[in-house]
């Protein structure tokens, strides 16, 4: 007997890298063996740059960030969008794994298909890994696609 519950809904986080767009593929394959639906999701932050007479951020320059994420985040949707497959976006601003797992939260998602870098050493201590946390803390299961192999 199988008591594992349907997966219905799947997010897929896109940082429009190439290793997202290698989960985008992977979930949306998925997704369709599976007639689920998909949330596409981006998170952005804002830089921050410090002068001395404070942080340096326009009102204009958010509204662009935010406009080229939407833009990209659409174009992506666009491209997952055929007839019988129901596709939605979602663009946030924030944190990227805080994000991710909110969205996996509010939208009730059944899985994450997300990409990772598989950093390692002093760049992951850097830079964290957005897919660990996100598999740390998300409500569902997560499913971690690699990049394309590099050379090290």
């Amino acid at each position: 007997m199988d008591d594992r519950p349907p997966i219905r809904h799947i997010l897929i986080p896109h940082d429009f890298s190439e290793t997202a767009e290698r989960a985008f593929a992977f979930g949306l394959d998925l997704a369709e063996k599976l007639g689920a639906r998909v949330t596409v999701a981006h998170a952005y932050e804002l830089p921050t740059y410090g002068f001395p007479d404070g942080p340096a951020m326009t009102a204009q320059m958010a509204g662009q960030i935010e406009r080229a994420a939407q833009t990209a985040l659409e174009a992506a949707a666009s491209r997952a969008r055929k007839p019988g497959r129901d596709v939605s976006v979602v663009l946030r601003q924030g944190t990227a794994w805080s994000e991710i797992v909110a969205v996996a939260k509010d939208t009730k998602t059944d899985l994450v298909v997300m990409g990772t870098h598989g950093r390692r050493g002093f760049a992951r201590m850097l830079l964290g890994s957005v897919a660990e946390k996100v598999v740390r803390t998300a409500p569902c299961p997560v499913l971690t696609v690699h990049g394309p192999a590099r050379e090290e």
